[in-house]
């Protein structure tokens, strides 16, 4: 879309003043935490120079600043609402005040004090949320006054037409003001819209009637090009289906290139490299739980540690990304050899008879001490050793059985196209029943709609969806 001066001056805005707002914020906590107040509750016991804190805390402004760029945050005013870029604020900050606490915990030396920086992360959310808020409320100021509003003209003869226009008119925060509808578009209606637009300034035209032929539309499209203004439509199911393409040129000719998921190129470089630095961190901070988890299973019941054997004596497998199958285990909490129950004498006991999955109401193979840990999903925490090596990722769809994924319907499938994860979509959604087929329509909706923050969401909801769960046994 051409964006308009005011509009250009808004987004470019944004940038400058987030880092001087994290920068505020960081000197914000120092004085806070130096303060007698704060001393007289809990004396200083550390010595911190403001000058090299300052440097640190200039180094993570532009780093948050990057984060936030990576968020989204800086989007055309078009692309953004006000209660999702509060959102993005404050999961951004907190990737950010993760990150921190990634560093201090290699690099002890940074900063001596966590009241600092939860503090730091405290002004920052309050303070670019306020920022925002009031920068908003001086956009929608100024577009009621007709600041920065795109004149359009609607072509089309249809419900979706009326609809747009008794919304542009309704809900000037929307940005359009509509100048003229065309019913339809012929060699007349061009030469009198040519004119319109030189002498009303038209942004942009926008064909809203699904029922227009393709070459109408096109002949729409290179009128709006030669006439120098935005050309829009409204995308039929096809098209909305197909929303995440890339188009190329071979000879001249426009191939489309439809992606599977939005998690290509740096997405997957950075979904990576997250991953490998926080499973590693969890391993190190959960070492006691696992240390203390083998020793119990090795005293409460006869057999392995780890359940990776099936009952004939082949390794466990789930399906990977692309329909792989790779090497699966985890904490055992099944007496041994039991594994082929669930097909044959406990078939009667399924609960999920909606799907291809198999999950045994009351499961009599489970130990005492497995229903422990099934109820906090520690058997599951060698799954951090999976996504470190590269064979899961910390938030994806759950790991199925090959015998599972061949009874999958072809759109099924859609969840094989990235890695499994230890927690996904499905697990916070709330609910500890869902069906196989609302599972796999969250799943699906994660793989087309990822993002880092959507991620980070789902890691900070798992928790609490582990504790109702055990709540609800």
């Amino acid at each position: 879309m051409k964006m308009k001066k005011i509009e250009a001056f808004f987004s470019v805005l944004f940038v400058p003043l987030d880092f001087l707002l994290l920068i505020l914020a960081g000197i914000s906590a120092y004085h806070v935490r130096f303060s007698q107040w704060s001393d007289s509750i809990r004396p200083v016991i550390f010595n911190l120079p403001f000058s090299s804190y300052f440097r640190s805390v200039l180094i993570m402004a532009a780093l948050w600043t990057f984060i936030f760029v990576i968020a989204g945050l800086y989007q055309t005013r078009s692309a953004r609402q006000l209660a999702q870029e509060l959102k993005k604020i404050f999961l951004a900050c907190s990737t950010g005040l993760a990150l921190v606490a990634i560093v201090i915990f290699f690099q002890r030396e940074l900063f001596d004090s966590r009241f600092i920086v939860l503090a730091a992360w405290f002004f920052a959310v309050l303070y670019l949320s306020v920022a925002h808020i009031l920068i908003r409320w001086l956009e929608h100021s100024l577009l009621a006054f007709g600041v920065g509003v795109h004149k359009v003209i609607l072509v089309g003869n249809s419900k979706t037409t009326d609809s747009l226009i008794a919304e542009f008119s309704g809900n000037r925060k929307a940005g359009f003001r509509v100048l003229k509808r065309v019913r339809d578009f012929s060699i007349t209606t061009a030469q009198e819209l040519a004119e319109f637009i030189k002498d009303q300034e038209v942004d942009e035209i926008i064909q809203s009637d699904p029922n227009l032929t393709k070459a109408e539309t096109l002949r729409l499209y290179d009128f709006a090009n030669e006439n120098h203004i935005t050309f829009k439509y409204v995308a039929d199911l096809l098209e909305v289906k197909v929303l995440r393409t890339e188009v190329t040129e071979i000879i001249g000719i426009p191939i489309v290139e439809v992606k599977r998921t939005t998690l290509e190129g740096w997405g997957r470089v950075f979904k990576r490299l997250f991953d490998i630095v926080v499973s590693g961190l969890l391993i190190i901070i959960f070492s006691p739980v696992i240390i203390l988890t083998i020793l119990i299973i090795k005293l409460d019941s006869p057999g392995p540690i780890f359940f990776s054997r099936r009952d004939d004596g082949a390794p466990v497998t789930r399906v990977g990304e692309g329909g792989r199958p790779f090497r699966y285990f985890k904490f055992r909490s099944m007496i041994p050899n039991s594994d082929s129950m669930r097909y044959k004498e406990l078939s009667d006991r399924n609960l999920r008879t909606d799907g291809p999955m198999v999950k045994i109401k009351d499961d009599p193979r489970v130990t005492r001490f497995g229903r422990t840990i099934r109820r906090w999903s520690i058997d599951e925490l060698p799954e951090l050793f999976l996504v470190f090596i590269g064979r899961m990722s910390l938030v994806g769809p759950r790991p199925h059985l090959p015998e599972e994924v061949a009874k999958y319907e072809n759109y099924h499938k859609k969840t094989l196209t990235i890695k499994p994860g230890i927690t996904g979509l499905a697990q916070v959604s709330g609910r500890s029943d869902l069906l196989f087929e609302e599972e796999a329509k969250l799943d699906i909706y994660y793989i087309e709609n990822w993002n880092m923050l959507l991620d980070l969401s789902i890691l900070l909801r798992t928790p609490l969806a582990v504790f109702k769960h055990r709540q609800a046994e």
